[in-house]
């Protein structure tokens, strides 16, 4: 590529620049190519710029440019007479092409990837509810057992209940039990001493 080093010119050791040793001229003091192209390197280097765009087109060019913006110009220069050899119909285009190419294969293969990750949060988002879901159904039914009511036993606690229950819905209560036992013994009590007293007077 074009070097900014002003070792090409005519610095005072009868040298040329890179650019007047290919065109095989001498260099003069203000050669306009003599700070980009070395005398070692140079000539390599503007054979390609040469050939595509001319010398005289390429020092008219650069004269048009500002000093501080010939460096960046003669790179670009050479860059595309470079592509201009390789490629003579699209030139550095086809690199440019290339490479437009390559960034919309990577950004479908990042849409392809990011498409697979929300697919996949959203699985396990899913089985996360699932399992949660089952988690609460199993915890309800341990919970609240299906037992039929013939499977359940009957205490003697819940026995005496339900016969208080069924007394009191008959409108009788323990004490009013107890009271007629009580009064069916004292009856009974009082026949048999009736019974024997009756013997005794037939006697």
């Amino acid at each position: 590529m074009a070097s900014a080093s002003g070792n090409g010119g005519s610095n005072g050791s009868g040298s040329p620049c890179g650019a007047c040793k290919f065109l095989r001229r001498k260099c003069a003091a203000d050669c306009i190519f003599a700070p980009y192209f070395c005398s070692e390197q140079g000539p390599a280097r503007f054979a390609a710029i040469h050939k595509v765009f001319g010398a005289s087109n390429v020092s008219k060019l650069l004269l048009h440019i500002p000093a501080h913006d010939r460096c960046e110009a003669v790179v670009t220069i050479a860059y595309e007479a470079q592509a201009r050899i390789r490629d003579p119909v699209y030139g550095c285009v086809s690199h440019i092409f290339a490479l437009q190419q390559q960034v919309a294969c990577l950004q479908a293969q990042l849409m392809q990837v990011k498409a697979q990750l929300a697919q996949n949060l959203m699985e396990s988002r899913n089985m996360e509810n699932n399992n949660h879901e089952w988690a609460g159904n199993h915890s309800v039914a341990m919970n609240h057992p299906f037992c039929p009511t013939y499977m359940n036993p009957i205490s003697p606690q819940s026995s005496l209940e339900s016969i208080d229950h069924s007394s009191m819905n008959d409108g009788m209560s323990m004490q009013d039990i107890q009271s007629r036992e009580e009064r069916a013994y004292n009856n009974n009590e009082l026949g048999e001493l009736q019974e024997l007293a009756l013997r005794m007077m037939r006697n």
